[in-house]
């Protein structure tokens, strides 16, 4: 494929931030976008050239998002395979619909990393009632996760015993799952590469990341964040898991990091990834620029980090204080929103504030994220816990 230059225009599937924040990359490298997004008021609709207002899978919105486009991305992991594939006859298409598919099932994401010599956790398929019965007790405890759309913590259940198994399987309507046998962890990580056309592959910093719920809380990228053997690890398995796929795009995969120093596999997310977003501020090339050149078939220059960072996720759970504080009803739907402390937040040394233009807050919905930047590891983790005490964010 020839190189795709500025004064063109680049596709994305979805127009939620992840899109919005692709759209802000491209449009200063100079591209037009376009954005193919049901929702009239989606963020990436709100900012883009072109906004096609269809379903995924509308025969005539796809029609017209590749009649705009020279190529097409995605923001979002569950995005049809097969409207990737469809606009892969006329476009180049990055990451490939067939990447997308494998990400979107654990089962063959978990095949595809054996494959590639990466080890996960043990785990059972749970597809039929004799899959059930027939489950290893040393997977207990452990989690059984939807083997399709899941995500932040949706479609997830802990279970002790293969009763609790049982009642989980029920209560996830029997769709096919994993069993995942829970393990001792020291801390979770992801890697975020880019890899072209070509097969150059770069990578961001590994992030050290806690989550809360099911949802990714706070991300430390720092000198020391992570032991330096399971972080060359974890890169080193990243680009294994992309140059596998014959990926081309950006591609985050989560790790953990076990007791005994050891990592294995979570999943992967075949996009820019929320703890990837510090980069924006502490990078001299963000995952969202890396995204553009990757499907422009620009070359791809290993980033940077110029500055220490910490990202919190800004959870629509902020808006409603008095519910958090258990002095206002149970649903905040029924308390009156309150807008948090921006000017006290962005009075704070390296605040760096992202939202993401949603018109309504909601809990657990993701309505933007701070980035704190410093000189040094502890000035932004002492800023960070400002910050994070003027938002009722709880500290880490």
């Amino acid at each position: 494929m020839s190189v795709i230059l500025p004064g063109s225009t680049l596709g994305v599937m979805g127009g939620g931030q992840l899109g919005r924040m692709f759209v802000h990359a491209a449009q200063q490298m100079g591209y037009f976008t376009a954005v193919l997004d049901a929702d009239v008021t989606s963020p990436a609709g709100l900012v883009s050239h072109h906004h096609v207002k269809t379903g995924y899978e509308d025969p005539q919105g796809l029609a017209e998002l590749a009649r705009l486009s020279a190529a097409v991305t995605t923001e979002f992991e569950n995005v049809p395979s097969a409207a990737l594939r469809t606009l892969a006859a006329t476009r180049p298409v990055a990451p490939a619909g067939e990447a997308v598919a494998i990400a979107q099932d654990r089962v063959r994401e978990k095949q595809h990393f054996q494959r590639c010599g990466v080890p996960c956790a043990p785990y059972a398929v749970i597809e039929t009632p004799a899959q059930v019965a027939m489950v290893d007790a040393s997977l207990f405890p452990g989690i059984l996760k939807t083997s399709r759309l899941g995500y932040d913590g949706k479609g997830q259940a802990r279970v002790a015993n293969a009763d609790e198994l049982a009642d989980a399987w029920a209560a996830l309507g029997y769709a096919p799952c994993v069993l995942e046998q829970q393990l001792a962890l020291v801390c979770e990580l992801s890697v975020i590469v880019a890899r072209g056309r070509d097969g150059q592959v770069v990578h961001l910093p590994p992030q050290r990341n806690l989550h809360r719920g099911g949802i990714l809380a706070v991300t430390e990228v720092h000198e020391g964040n992570l032991p330096p053997a399971p972080a060359s690890a974890a890169i080193a398995a990243t680009k294994n898991i992309a140059n596998g796929l014959g990926y081309v795009g950006v591609l985050c995969v989560e790790f953990f990091l076990l007791q005994d120093g050891s990592l294995v596999v979570n999943e992967m997310a075949p996009r820019p990834h929320n703890s990837g977003h510090y980069s924006m501020d502490a990078c001299d090339a963000s995952q969202f620029e890396l995204q553009v050149r990757a499907l422009a078939g620009l070359p791809l220059a290993q980033p940077r980090q110029h500055s220490p960072a910490i990202m919190l996720n800004l959870l629509g759970d902020l808006w409603f204080p008095q519910v958090a504080a258990g002095q206002g009803p149970a649903g905040a739907a029924a308390a009156p929103a309150v807008t948090p402390p921006w000017a006290q937040v962005l009075a704070l040394p390296g605040a760096h504030l992202h939202l993401y233009g949603k018109q309504e807050a909601r809990p657990g919905r993701k309505m933007g994220h701070l980035t704190l930047t410093g000189p040094d590891a502890a000035s932004v983790r002492a800023v960070a816990l400002q910050a994070a005490a003027l938002l009722g964010i709880a500290p880490w």
